[in-house]
Order: structure tokens, then sequence, then C-alpha cells
């Protein structure tokens, strides 16, 4: 009995470690551009995400050298430390520029962080249970992304945004503590050297990662489009305030708690993961779509259409994760750091794609765009090898 639960307590711990890590950086994420705009002109906002998109992915070629160096524990502690201590330099900082660059600091940070994570899941996930592990694992992420909507625009009054910056950073002080305490005995696998030519090769030759590649790539442009212009869109063109932004975003939210634990064990034991892909996309490009054709000012609405945008990122997100993970082992370090780049990728391509497609059309027109954008998708999920 006691092996038993010492078996148990690793997941355990990252899962409840996760949570405090989402939640931390949830809290923010939502008003990080309002408040970048109170420091620079709103005009130079997307240069901000841009460079430290860009930075992001400079950190996670560079990450597998650290761990072979100072293994993924004590490296992971590292960067848990300077993220709380970035995060309470932005909540007490006086000066534009070092704010700024302690917000590109942070953001790194946080991609380096779930890197981390997600190398210790894998150390710990049997390849037929990977569904089940990392839909439990998304799912104890996303109860912090369900709550930290509300939260945040309960705290935002006045537009004091320190309270929020300081508030994160203490939400991930009980993560250290428990992540140092708990997971000190995690044994690194033999991380693999690999340079960024051949672990782009390996990747390209291998039609089923190259696929699952192309597909994140996707999920992560219509997450970065819908995070900067969807509460742009509700509050300056519908008319919603931020008291009734921070409920409708936590109730678009809720999918991604209730579908991804489920869909990753369906995924394990009934149907392979591309049906579930091709079913996320229909539905992410047919909902995302339909936002522009909707004008009115209610809650109900605009809450249940945002809800069914995500039902359908959720069930890509989870097959997603699913499929790259039981196609890749541990020690494939690079590959994971290279697959954990295509996010920060999304985010320099994105908002530069968006940019430059409203010089032209309505912001509007962009939904449309991005939910005909999703249906590339579904031939992508058509040429993957179902893993069971």
């Amino acid at each position: 009995m006691l092996s038993k639960r010492r078996s148990l307590s690793p997941l355990l711990t990252i899962y409840l470690v996760s949570f405090f890590f989402t939640l931390h950086a949830a809290i923010p994420v939502y008003v990080n551009s309002t408040f970048l705009t109170t420091l620079i002109s709103e005009n130079y906002i997307g240069l901000i995400y841009g460079v430290a998109s860009f930075l992001t992915i400079l950190a996670l070629i560079v990450v597998p050298k650290l761990l072979r160096f100072m293994g993924d524990y004590f490296t992971t502690i590292l960067f848990i430390v300077l993220e709380i201590a970035s995060l309470i330099g932005i909540a007490a900082s006086n000066s534009s520029g070092l704010t700024i660059t302690l917000f590109v600091i942070s953001s790194i940070l946080i991609s380096l962080i779930a890197f981390d994570f997600d190398l210790i899941v894998k150390g710990f996930s049997k390849n037929a249970s990977t569904g089940s592990i990392r839909g439990l694992y998304l799912t104890s992420a996303n109860v912090a992304w369900v709550i930290a909507p509300a939260l945040a625009s309960f705290l935002l009054v006045g537009g004091e945004y320190w309270r929020i910056y300081l508030l994160a950073a203490a939400l991930f002080i009980p993560g250290l503590l428990i992540f140092s305490g708990k997971l000190e005995q995690f044994k690194d696998p033999l991380y693999r050297k690999a340079n960024l030519k051949k672990t782009l090769l390996s990747v390209w030759k291998n039609k089923d990662l190259r696929g699952i590649f192309c597909i994140s790539f996707l999920l992560q442009f219509f997450f970065m489009l819908m995070v900067i212009y969807t509460p742009l869109y509700l509050h300056e063109y519908i008319g919603f305030g931020w008291s009734e932004l921070g409920p409708i975003f936590s109730i678009m939210l809720v999918p991604f708690l209730l579908l991804e634990a489920p869909l990753g064990r369906i995924a394990d034991k009934i149907l392979g993961e591309k049906e579930l892909l091709v079913a996320g996309f229909v539905i992410m490009a047919l909902a995302t779509g339909a936002i522009y054709f909707l004008t009115a000012h209610s809650f109900v609405l605009w809450a249940g259409i945002l809800f069914m945008t995500r039902v359908g990122a959720a069930m890509v997100e989870v097959m997603t994760e699913t499929y790259f993970f039981k196609k890749i082992d541990g020690s494939d370090a690079s590959i994971v750091g290279l697959n954990r780049t295509v996010r920060p990728f999304a985010g320099v391509v994105g908002p530069l794609v968006a940019t430059g497609f409203l010089a032209f059309m309505s912001l509007p027109s962009l939904f449309l765009a991005l939910g005909a954008l999703m249906l590339l998708g579904i031939p992508l999920a058509l040429t993957l090898k179902d893993t069971r």
C-alpha cells in the first residue's frame, strides 16, 4: 500500500503544482495588453509581444543544454524563483523601461517552466496511459484558467494593475514550495544531444510529427488572435464592461475543464486521436466564424458562442498533446523544446498577420477569416496515423 501511494505521489504533485503555475500565469493574461498601454503607445504593444515570443523561441532552443548541465529539477526551481522575482518587480517598478523588460522576461520564463513540466510529466507517463495522464494534467491547469478571468476582473479596480502582478507572484509561491519539497527525486532521462538542424530534419522526415506540429501551430495561432482581439471586440465594439467580461471569459474556458480528461481517456481506450481532432476543428471553425454575424449586447449569447469555440479548441488541444507525447519518449528534450516553440512562433506570426489583415478589413471579418483558417486542420488531421 505504501509503495502504491508513493507511485501516485509524483503525478499528483505535478498536477497540483501545475494548478498554481497556471493560475499565476492566467491572472494577468487578459489584462496584460491594457496594462502595457499605460506605459507605451498601443501601436507598439504588438512589438513587445513579438520580441517576447522571438526570445522565447531562442530560449527553448537553448534550454536542453541547461537541462543536461543542471537537471530538470534544479533548472525548474531556478526558473520559478526568477519568475516570482520578475512579477514582484513589475508590481513595484516605477520605470516603464524596467517594467517592460521584466514583462518580456516573465513571458519567456512561463514558456520555459511549462517546457520543464512537460518533460517531468512525460517521465512519469507510460505510453498506454498518456492520453489519460495528459488529460488530467491539462485539467488541473484548466481549473486555474476558469477561475482566473473572474478573479482578475474583481481585483482590477481603479486601474491598480500592480495588484494583479503581486497576486500572481504570491500564488506561485505555494507551487515553488510543493515542487521543491516533493520532486527532488525526479530522475532525468538521458537527454539526447541534438542541434536545431538535426531536430528540424527529424521532425520533417516523420510525417506524423510534421502533421501534429502543423496542427499545434493552427491551434496556437487561434489562441493568440482570440486572446488579443476578443476582449478588444467585446469591449470596444459590443460594449461589455470588465465586470461582465470576466465572467464571460470564465464561462468560455469551462470546456477545457470538463472535456480534456475524459477525451484523453477516450483516445486511449475507444477512439483514435484523428476523429476527435477533425470534430474539434469543425466546431472551432463554425463557432469562430459565427462571431462575424453577432452584434447583440447579450451576455448569454456571447458566453454561449465563445463557450463553443473552446469546446472545439479543448478537443484539439488534448488530442494534439496526447498524440505528440505518444510519438516521443522522455529523452527527446530537443523535440519537446521545438514543439514548445510553436506557441511563441504563432505569437510572432499571428499579430503580424492580423495587423496586415486589419489594414484592409474590419475587426469582425478577422473572426470569419480565422474560422475559415481552422478548416485547414481537417486535412492535416486526416493525414495522421492513429496511435491505436
